[in-house]
């Protein structure tokens, strides 16, 4: 409740805190013990620059709020991006201060498909595991920053398709690999691994992140967008869970040396990965999705509830042989 607009994403920075962004430009700082706000980070608010198509701020106003954020694994340093600004926004954490803006040069966004009449804001903002690089996500494709904020390479489809999640994966070893999920029911499998980066072609400057596997499509029987996808490791596979708007869960297995076997192949040629474990039709438009590892029960807690349940019933049996007394007393009276 801390909030005075929609909430845009809550992140759990560790059991005592709980980070949350909204539409008013804000980011709050909630603890966990008892939910009450300890510090909110404000956003400037950008100015109004024209009437772009879909627009739904108010006359006069722009649009704005907080789109994403991500904290570093440190949990010093923070990023953030949000709407009508062709920039992304650095906290630092320990003060709750500004530690400066990185804008987004219009040599970048085109790269990335953010025409001159796109927004070029940055939908979503993720870390890698050990913080050594993030990526941008704009509505068409992404930027990958090193942790220099240095861009080292851009992600884009020959398709042009929307992207709406995007996670790193660990496959082990040095190689680093990204996840997108898309419009056309995709999860594309990208490398950004420098030794396997395209090379820039006519009128670029960016070298490009390349295709290795992609999961789904309507080969698979996935028509409609992927809106969120989870990743979880199992041993020597991926378990993914995708989520549609036609409201269809699959989990799927992918193999961790599937993904880790790098091929030369292009971009739009590489290998259709992973096998459907199940499907889910829920008839609801899903927008979001989360899964865990379920922990393995505590070595004697059955013993402690079969315990307890033996005395809940010796209770219920005194107490129903004294209501059988108390009821052979009055008969007799």
């Amino acid at each position: 409740m801390h909030h005075g607009a929609t909430v845009t994403k809550v992140y759990f920075a560790n059991r005592g805190k709980l980070l949350s962004s909204a539409e008013d430009s804000t980011i709050a700082v909630t603890r966990t013990r008892d939910w009450s706000l300890l510090s909110t980070i404000k956003a400037p608010i950008p100015k109004a620059l024209g009437r772009p198509s879909g627009d739904t701020a108010p006359v006069g106003g722009a649009p704005s709020g907080i789109n994403d954020f991500a904290v570093h694994p440190s949990m010093k340093l923070m990023i953030s991006v949000g709407k009508s600004e062709k920039c992304m926004r650095l906290w630092n954490l320990v003060t709750g201060k500004k530690a400066g803006a990185l804008g987004f040069e219009r040599e970048m966004l085109n790269e990335v498909g953010e025409g001159k009449w796109s927004s070029g804001e940055g939908r979503r903002v993720v870390w890698d595991a050990e913080g050594e690089q993030f990526v941008v996500v704009f509505e068409r494709g992404a930027l990958v920053f090193g942790v220099d904020c240095k861009v080292r390479c851009k992600v884009v489809t020959r398709q042009k398709t929307k992207l709406h999640q995007l996670v790193y994966v660990d496959v082990g070893g040095e190689r680093s690999l990204i996840a997108a999920s898309t419009e056309d029911g995709r999860i594309l499998f990208f490398s950004t691994s420098e030794e396997y980066l395209e090379d820039v072609k006519e009128k670029e400057t960016l070298k490009s992140a390349r295709l290795v596997a992609q999961l789904g499509g309507k080969e698979a029987g996935v028509v409609g967008r992927i809106k969120d996808f989870s990743l979880l490791r199992h041993e020597d596979s991926f378990i993914i869970s995708t989520a549609n708007s036609e409201g269809v869960v699959k989990v799927w297995s992918v193999g961790v040396e599937e993904l880790n076997t790098m091929e030369e192949s292009g971009r739009e040629e590489a290998r259709k990965v992973g096998k459907v474990l199940g499907t889910l039709e829920t008839n609801n438009r899903i927008t979001c999705l989360v899964s865990y590892v379920m922990l393995p029960a505590i070595e004697g807690d059955g013993v402690k509830e079969e315990e307890e349940k033996e005395e809940h019933e010796q209770r219920v049996e005194k107490d129903s042989e004294s209501d059988n007394e108390s009821e052979s007393e009055r008969s007799e009276l």
